[in-house]
Order: C-alpha cells, then sequence, then structure tokens
C-alpha cells in the first residue's frame, strides 16, 4: 500500500471478492502460524466458506476494500462457534489483514462493522483464538472488550513446531 490516506470502504462480502480473499488467506496459511491450515486453497476449495456467510444472521463476512482500487485490505467474519445446537448463540470471531495494510486501523474498522452487524443477532458470546504470541491481536481484541479465558497449551502444529493458542471472549 503505498498511501497511508487510503479511504477504505467496510462492505459485505461477495462472491467477486473470493480470489482476492482466498489469496490473502493463503498468505496466513503459507507464511505465519495464525491459521492452523496447512495448504493453501483454491478460490473454488473456498467458495463454500465465503457462501457459508451471507448479507444477514449471525454468520458475517465483512471485508475492507480501497475506495479507489477496490483492492482487499482485509476481512473479519463471525462462524459457528461449535456445531452442536447449544451452542447457537455463540460466534467465532477473527480478522485478517492484508500484509501490505497492517497497523492503519483496518482490523478496527473490520470489528466495529461486524459487531454492529451483530448486535441485532440472537448471539450471547463471541470467542477468539489468537495463537502465541500475539501481541498486536490481543491488543486488537481487547480494545473491544475482549477478556482472556485460557490457554490451550501446543494444541497445533505447523512448521515443525507447537503452537499455544489464547481463548479470549466478548459478551454481545
Amino acid at each position: 500500500m503505498s498511501s497511508e490516506r487510503t479511504e477504505v470502504q467496510v462492505r459485505p462480502g461477495v462472491e467477486a471478492d473470493l480470489e482476492a480473499l482466498t489469496d490473502l488467506y493463503n498468505h496466513y496459511v503459507r507464511e505465519t502460524p495464525i491459521t492452523f491450515d496447512t495448504a493453501a486453497f483454491t478460490p473454488e476449495e473456498r467458495r463454500p466458506w465465503l457462501l457459508s456467510h451471507p448479507e444477514d444472521g449471525p454468520y458475517r463476512l465483512k471485508v475492507a476494500a480501497a475506495v479507489d482500487s477496490q483492492e482487499i485490505l482485509g476481512y473479519a467474519t463471525s462462524s459457528p462457534y461449535r456445531a452442536k445446537p447449544a451452542y447457537a448463540t455463540s460466534v467465532e470471531v477473527t480478522v485478517y489483514v492484508a500484509p501490505g495494510a497492517a497497523r492503519r486501523g483496518i482490523g478496527t474498522l473490520l470489528y466495529e462493522a461486524l459487531f454492529e452487524a451483530l448486535a441485532g443477532e440472537d448471539l450471547h458470546r463471541a470467542y477468539a483464538g489468537i495463537v502465541q504470541p500475539g501481541e498486536a491481536s490481543t491488543r486488537l481484541h481487547e480494545r473491544f472488550g475482549f477478556r482472556y479465558v485460557g490457554t490451550y497449551r501446543e494444541v497445533g502444529r505447523k512448521f515443525g513446531r507447537y503452537w499455544d493458542v489464547a481463548w479470549y471472549e466478548k459478551d454481545l
């Protein structure tokens, strides 16, 4: 990103975003432990994920795009926490910001839009897992009222080592 003053629009994710969203996610798959996926995806493989986040309801996909170029700068989702029916009022949330757009408030804009959209839904709690160390992600989540609830030690293996995941929750 060349301009620090890029105007950003946050909107629901749509099918036309699939390739850019897949490319963004694949960066984190290949280069970081942030996701425990270990193999890159094709857009077709990611289509069911995109379609599982409609424009309404508790499972949303918000996209931050540069107004001038429509370049995808990041996205945030709310997804089912677990499949069993009693978990229906809980969601897991996550944010991914494009590598060139970090530290510009994109994550904050995305979470503001996501939590505003979720405000009218029948939801009780949001959960976020943060691979350790995850200082920037921890700061973002705490800014939105998430509280630390515990750490799963060495719960995932990627890049030849084990990673801890700290879990946070937020009242909705």
